[in-house]
C-alpha cells in the first residue's frame, strides 16, 4: 500500500464505495472510521443519502469541510442539521423504510457475525468486563435490510467461536436462524477489520475473508481470529484508494487528520 495512506483510510473508502445513493444512514461518534466511509460516500456520489448526525437530518453535499465531533450528544452535529428526529421517532421511521443500514462493533464477534457489546463472562449478573450495552443495535439489526460489522482491532479476543450474549443478531447460529425466530432483516453484510474486509458464505452463514488489506497475509489474519474462516482458493489485496478518494476524504471529510493519527 501507498505508504501515505494509513489502513483507517483505507478502510473509510472501501467502506464508502459500497454505500449507494438514497440510503439513510445514522452516524455515531464513537466509530471515526464508519463515520468518515459515510460522509465520503455521501460526497462522492450519494447526494441523496439521508444522514442523521446526532439524530439531525442533514445533506451535506454543499459544506466545504465537516471537521468531527466527539460525543452522540456534540452540539456541533447541529450546526449543519435541517431538521431533528427525537430517538423513538427515528426508530420508528427507519422501520417504515426498507433502505436503512448502520455500523456495529463489539467486544466481541462471532463466526456467524453476532456482535456482543454487553459483556464477557458466564453470568451477565458478574462479568468479568463490561460493555457499553446494546444501545439500539438490538433493533436495528432486526429490521435493517443490511447493516456492517466494524471492529478497531482483529484478534482472538474479539473474534471468538460464539459470543457470551448477542446484542446484535448477524446470523445467530447459522442457516435458518433468523427465519425461526422470525428476524425480518437481512443481517449483516460485511465485516471490516484494521486486517481485511470478510463477508459471509451464503450456504453456511460462517464468516469467509473477501479480500486482505495491502501488506497483510491470509496467515496473518488465521492467526488473529479465534475461529476458523472461510477461505476461497484466491484471495484478493483490497483495493487502494483513490487520488479523488483522498483528496474529498483528507480535505472535507477528515481534515483534522484523525484518521491518520
Amino acid at each position: 500500500m501507498r505508504t501515505d495512506v494509513t489502513t483507517k483510510e483505507l478502510m473509510a473508502c472501501v467502506m464508502a464505495r459500497d454505500l449507494e445513493d438514497g440510503l439513510g444512514v445514522p452516524v455515531g461518534a464513537n466509530l471515526p472510521v464508519p463515520r468518515a466511509a459515510v460522509l465520503l460516500a455521501h460526497l462522492m456520489h450519494g447526494p441523496d443519502m439521508l444522514v442523521l448526525l446526532s439524530w439531525t437530518r442533514a445533506n451535506l453535499v454543499d459544506v466545504p469541510e465537516l471537521r468531527p465531533f466527539e460525543f452522540i450528544t456534540d452540539w456541533r452535529a447541529a450546526q449543519w442539521g435541517e431538521s431533528y428526529w427525537a430517538h423513538d421517532d427515528g426508530f420508528l421511521n427507519m422501520k417504515q423504510r426498507s433502505n436503512w443500514i448502520f455500523y456495529v462493533g463489539g467486544i466481541q464477534i462471532d463466526q456467524f457475525g453476532n456482535s456482543n457489546l454487553f459483556g464477557v463472562g458466564d453470568d451477565h449478573s458478574r462479568l468479568k468486563f463490561r460493555g457499553p450495552g446494546g444501545v439500539g443495535t438490538g433493533n436495528m439489526a432486526a429490521f435493517t435490510n443490511r447493516y456492517y460489522l466494524y471492529s478497531q482491532t482483529h484478534n482472538p479476543r474479539i473474534f471468538v467461536p460464539k459470543v457470551d450474549f448477542v446484542s446484535a443478531l448477524g446470523w445467530g447460529e447459522g442457516p435458518g436462524t433468523r427465519e425461526k425466530w422470525h428476524i425480518p432483516g437481512g443481517g449483516p453484510r460485511y465485516c471490516y477489520t484494521p486486517l481485511g474486509v470478510f463477508d459471509f458464505e451464503p450456504e453456511t452463514k460462517r464468516m469467509r475473508v473477501k479480500s486482505v488489506h495491502p501488506g497483510v497475509t491470509v496467515d496473518d489474519v488465521v492467526k488473529a481470529t479465534g475461529f476458523e474462516l472461510v477461505i476461497p482458493g484466491e484471495v484478493p489485496f483490497t483495493p487502494e484508494p483513490t487520488d479523488e478518494e483522498l483528496e474529498i476524504l483528507r480535505t472535507r471529510v477528515d481534515p483534522t487528520g484523525m484518521l491518520r493519527s
